[in-house]
């Protein structure tokens, strides 16, 4: 394999490349589950339940999403999922 400057190789490169990518996309999804799960909680808090119903889809769609792309575990979407729901129900 060729060498660059400085000793490093291309396959290096591009798996740096990959990782910066996909830390990106992980920071995204893990933002935007905590950001969701978040304003579900203070809603169900201020008795919303309405306006907490209709964030839940969103809520659903970036756990799964989370999972699919193996971010996290399948079972700690259920997880979280059925938490939100357990509590929006009470």
């Amino acid at each position: 394999m060729a060498k660059l400057k400085g000793g490093r190789h291309t396959s290096t490169l591009k798996e740096l490349r990959k990782s910066i990518k996909r830390r990106k996309r992980n920071l995204i999804l893990k933002n935007k589950i905590k950001q969701l799960r978040k304003q579900i909680l203070e809603l169900i808090q201020e008795k919303k339940l309405d306006e907490a119903k209709k964030l839940l889809p969103q809520f659903y769609k970036a756990v799964d999403k989370a999972a699919k792309v193996h971010y996290i575990h399948k079972n700690k979407a259920a997880r979280l999922k059925s938490s939100v729901a357990s509590k929006l129900n009470k």
